[in-house]
């Protein structure tokens, strides 16, 4: 019992000469980590408002914002910590060797975050711009450090790593998607015609972009047909919507106008025990 009270006479005197010594520095220190705070915020509230003013990406101005924040906040804690005499030379080894050991265990996760800082830096694209990517198509919904994602025409949510953002082949159309297709006319028709006719079905869909404007001529010589090759832009969240009316509206014009659209035949001869076929 003795013994336990030495001990804990011992400590409270430790603890009586410690306040002694380092009140006013502790107190000092406090101080200077509460100003740290409420200054890391109002230079982060400063900087979006600048950002906002001069019409800074979002996602930008929020990841500069936040670091400026983090240093801010960080070294106002490493002069708290100076003002008690703690050196933070082994905070900065051992915070070190974490990183280290953290990186080596999670490098798919750090190279999907490495991706997203420079996504957010060299901006090859921005929330509302249509992309297409390893088979995969939407338009960009949010952009975080670690990933990306997409909704497409079905309202489906794409995630997809940034590693993959920054290490495939990426096709930006923006607000758009272009359709390639296709119809063959009979050779007996005008193509000048059936082009005139299709331009004033484009012309006539609202939705079709105006800025790009559709592209159609002759394709290539079929066997039985002339293929006209159409190009013409839609809304990416309208994409299939807006071509099947597209098609339907072109199947009726040509009709209307008498244009033929022949389906490929054929002709077979039979002499004797022989026989012959030809496409026509």
């Amino acid at each position: 019992m003795d013994k336990e009270l030495q001990t804990l006479q011992k400590f409270y005197t430790v603890v009586i000469e410690f306040l002694t010594h380092y009140s006013f520095q502790l107190l000092g220190a406090l101080i200077i980590v509460v100003l740290g705070w409420f200054a890391a915020k109002y230079v982060y509230a400063l900087l979006m408002r600048l950002f906002e003013r001069n019409h800074f990406d979002s996602t930008l101005a929020k990841f500069v914002a936040s670091v400026v924040k983090m240093l801010v906040f960080t070294a106002m804690i490493v002069i708290a910590l100076g003002k008690i005499g703690i050196s933070i030379a082994p905070f900065v080894a051992a915070i070190g060797a974490v990183s280290l050991t953290a990186g080596l265990a999670l490098q798919g996760s750090v190279s999907n975050y490495a991706a997203g800082v420079l996504l957010i830096i060299s901006r090859p694209f921005k929330v509302g711009d249509t992309l297409s990517i390893g088979g995969f198509y939407g338009v960009v919904e949010e952009i975080k450090l670690s990933y990306t994602v997409l909704r497409n025409e079905d309202e489906e949510l794409i995630t997809i790593p940034n590693k993959k953002m920054i290490g495939d082949v990426l096709v930006n159309s923006f607000e758009f998607r272009v359709v390639e297709t296709s119809i063959g006319v009979a050779y007996e028709e005008d193509p000048a015609k059936a082009i005139a006719v299709m331009h004033e079905v484009l012309d006539g869909f609202s939705e079709v972009s105006k800025e790009h404007k559709p592209v159609i001529g002759i394709a290539q010589f079929g066997k039985s047909a002339i293929i006209l090759g159409l190009r013409y832009w839609v809304p990416t969240k309208r994409y299939f919507k807006v071509q099947y009316e597209v098609n339907l509206a072109l199947y009726s014009a040509l009709h209307v106008n008498n244009i033929s659209i022949p389906c490929p035949q054929r002709e077979v001869r039979i002499l004797g025990e022989k026989f012959d076929s030809k496409e026509v």
